[in-house]
Order: structure tokens, then C-alpha cells, then sequence
């Protein structure tokens, strides 16, 4: 017989941590390899952990909801035929009682269980939650630093801080706080509930993004340019071509490749809109990755990303678009396929809204929203003079961060996004 410990794997660029959303196996249990063994939820997507091994499951080491750092042991399993590798020991010492083996398991779990700073009433941001949970800091510690941020909100300079002067404060400091200086109350008002109304809890993707979009908020100067563009040659294209394109390539050609290559071309004409920010630190991005939000069956959004976006032709475009879009449906995206993002759009015109001004997916700093086709009378401008005809046009809302980008460079982008839409060759092939 021989222990297997189950790690939880890597996930993927920049995921940290996992909640475990469901045991697929209990104690006793035998498993396949490769058969999965438990379910997991990142901050992205969901996804399950299969058995690197065959054998029996014997341990389990952490609860429903507990929240797991990559690399951490979650299971033990049991192997028959190997042997353990371990130094040459006596017999006494392989056959450690069971008493020790339970104890050494619930030791496992006090030291790898992190701390649980759901049940606190102040906002704390994905970022400093993840840093006080690598430095140890207790959820009554986090509370009792004093934020610079807006309404006294703890940033990451703030913890940077408090753990630079952790080990410097006096113990007798530390206790006497709460006693000495009595804070300013600040009573929580409670929602007005009427008898036929239902109280509903956030899910756990609904509470992730409620943080991040108000961490996004406080992050980034947002600011907004709109144009409007006159796309009648992309629809004209699009209904000639819709049925030989599906027939040729076994996918349907939607608008969203075609916008998603144009924006692609302006990312390489404005590399500084292809960037990210750290702290006070610039990155430019070389690779243009586009994110499309995209709809997951429990009504949520997801941002899949189109890896070397500009590299790709329409028909290659299109068959991305089409895959992400279907597997975020279906609830099949890997971690993989959220990470990476330099730029992300959004179709909010697939709702009807005309314009919206959405909010910049971090560290990213910029984001276009897609606003819906509609048919408007227009002034043609001809050689012959101006009439009015009926044209097909839709808006782009470009939302980005006023920290790094400015009016100039965040409104040429959009600008050049509508000349190559509105340049669109209505004779091209596909």
C-alpha cells in the first residue's frame, strides 16, 4: 500500500486559489485514474480535479466552500502495489496507530485551511484578502487597519504597510486599540422588506463579480468616448455571404468576428491601448489577446480571451468566437481560457441597448462596448450633392483608464476601430 496526496493542480496564468464546490468522491470511495474526484470554482470558471492515480480515497482534507491554494494537498489516496517512498523504518514506525494518523490529518487541515473574511461586514478587494491570507493576517487584524483608500477602504499600500510594521508593535498596543479609541458608529441600515418580497443570497460568481466591478471602479479613472459608425457595407456583406460561409466552413459568421478583427488591427496601430498597470508600473503587452464577454448558463458573464487575436484571419476569428462562446454556454471553459486578456469587448447591442459604458476588466485598460444595428435616416454625402437615405448604423462606447490613457489616444482608438468597420470591403472574400 502506498499514500497518494492530491494537490490541487495549476489552473492557469494568475490563479492563485480554488473554492471547492463538491466532493464527487467520499472516504472509501475507489477511484479511477483520471476519473475526477471533486469540483472547483476559480475565480473564472468551474472545472474538476481528476485522480493522478488508482486507489481508494481515505482522506479528505478540506469542507465544501473552503477556499484551496494551488499546490496544497486536498485528499489522500490509498495505491495498492508501490511502495511509499520514504526512508527504511522500523516496524513500529510504518504502523503508526490510526489515533496519530486522524490527529496529523486535523493538524493539516488548522494549518492549510486559509483564513475565511467572507463573514465581514467592511469590502475588502480580491487583492488584499489574497495578501493577508500569504502573510497569515487574521480577518480581526485586516479589520483593524486603517484604510487610505475612498471611505477608509485598506489598499494594497495600506497592507504593504501594516505587514512592514507587523512585528513592531507592541502587544499591549495592539489590545488597548479597540478600547482606547472608540470609533465613529456607523450604523448599517437594513433594506426595507415588505411580506411578499424574497430575499435572495448572491451565488458565488455574482458576489466575485459584484468585487471586482467595484474594485475596477475604485482602481481606474473611468472615462468614456462614443462614436457612431455606419456599417451598411458589413451588413450587406454578412447576408450575402452568411449561408456559403456556413456551408464552407461549418460555422455560423456572426458580427462579432467582424468587429473583433477591426479592433485587433487598431490595437496594433495603438499599442498603448494594448497595455496593463501594476502599481505605478506600465506593462506593454506584446501579444494582442481580446476578451469577449460572453454569457454562462446561469445568466452571468464570462471573459473568454481570443489568444494573438490579430494573427487571425475572418474564418479563424469566426471558429474562436464560435468555440468560447459555445463551451461559456455550456459551462465547459478551462482556466486557461479566461487568462491572458490585453483588451476586452462587449456586445451589449445583443440586450438592444444602443450604448453602454462598461467597466474595465482589470489590470486591462480599456474596454469597447458594441451597441446594437439599427437602421437610421442618414445625410449620404454624393458628388452630385447630400440626400437623405436609410443606412444601418450602430455606437462604440470606448471606456478606459484616464490614469494612463488620455482623451487623445483613448479617443483615436475607437476612431480608427470605426474607419476599418466603415472601410469594410463589401467584395472581399472570406
Amino acid at each position: 500500500m502506498a499514500r497518494f496526496e492530491l494537490k490541487l493542480p495549476k489552473m492557469g496564468e494568475s490563479v492563485a486559489e480554488a473554492t471547492i464546490t463538491n466532493w464527487l468522491k467520499k472516504v472509501g470511495e475507489t477511484i479511477e485514474m483520471d476519473e475526477a474526484v471533486l469540483e472547483i470554482a476559480t475565480d473564472k470558471v468551474d472545472s474538476e480535479v481528476p485522480s493522478e492515480v488508482s486507489g481508494t480515497l481515505v482522506e479528505i482534507l478540506f469542507n465544501v466552500d473552503d477556499v484551496v491554494q494551488v499546490g496544497q494537498t486536498i485528499a489522500i489516496i490509498e495505491t495498492e502495489g508501490g511502495a511509499v517512498s520514504t526512508p527504511a523504518a522500523t516496524t513500529e514506525a510504518v504502523a503508526t496507530p490510526v489515533a496519530e494518523v486522524v490527529k496529523t490529518v486535523e493538524v493539516a487541515k488548522e494549518v492549510a485551511a486559509p483564513a475565511d473574511f467572507s463573514s465581514s461586514d467592511k469590502f475588502f478587494s480580491p487583492l488584499v484578502k489574497n495578501m493577508a491570507k500569504e502573510e497569515g493576517i487574521s480577518l480581526a487584524e485586516l479589520e483593524s487597519i486603517a484604510g487610505s483608500g475612498k471611505d477608509g477602504r485598506v489598499n494594497k499600500e495600506d497592507i504593504l504597510k501594516y505587514i512592514a510594521n507587523r512585528g513592531n508593535q507592541p502587544v499591549a498596543a495592539k489590545v488597548a486599540t479597540p478600547v482606547a479609541s472608540a470609533p465613529v458608529p456607523t450604523e448599517k441600515v437594513a433594506p426595507s422588506v415588505n411580506g411578499g418580497d424574497e430575499i435572495v443570497e448572491m451565488d458565488r460568481m455574482r458576489k466575485l463579480i459584484s468585487g471586482y466591478m467595484v474594485a475596477s471602479v475604485q482602481t481606474s479613472a473611468h472615462v468614456q468616448s462614443f462614436i457612431e459608425v455606419d456599417v451598411t457595407n458589413i451588413v450587406k456583406w454578412r447576408d450575402k455571404v452568411k449561408t456559403a460561409f456556413e456551408k464552407r466552413e461549418g460555422e455560423k459568421l456572426t458580427f462579432t468576428p467582424i468587429m473583433m478583427e477591426a479592433v485587433a488591427k487598431a490595437l496594433k496601430d495603438f499599442p498603448g491601448m494594448n497595455i496593463s498597470v501594476d502599481g505605478d508600473y506600465i506593462i506593454k503587452r506584446k501579444n494582442i489577446n481580446l476578451g469577449m464577454a460572453a454569457a454562462l448558463p446561469n445568466g452571468n458573464l464570462i471573459v473568454p480571451v481570443i489568444k494573438n487575436a490579430d494573427q487571425l484571419n475572418l474564418v479563424g476569428m469566426a471558429k474562436a468566437v464560435n468555440d468560447l462562446g459555445s463551451r461559456a454556454k455550456a459551462g465547459k471553459l478551462k482556466p486557461d481560457d479566461t487568462q491572458g486578456g490585453t483588451y476586452t469587448v462587449t456586445n451589449v447591442g445583443t440586450f438592444g441597448s444602443v450604448f453602454g459604458t462598461p467597466i474595465i476588466n482589470q489590470p486591462q485598460v480599456g474596454i469597447l462596448a458594441l451597441g446594437a444595428i439599427r437602421k437610421v435616416p442618414a445625410v449620404i454625402e454624393t458628388p452630385e450633392g447630400d440626400f437623405i437615405g436609410i443606412r444601418q448604423k450602430m455606437f462604440l462606447s470606448h471606456s478606459y483608464d484616464h490614469r494612463v490613457v488620455d482623451g487623445a489616444l483613448g479617443g483615436s482608438f475607437v476612431k480608427r476601430v470605426a474607419d476599418y468597420l466603415e472601410a469594410f470591403d463589401i467584395n472581399r472574400d472570406f
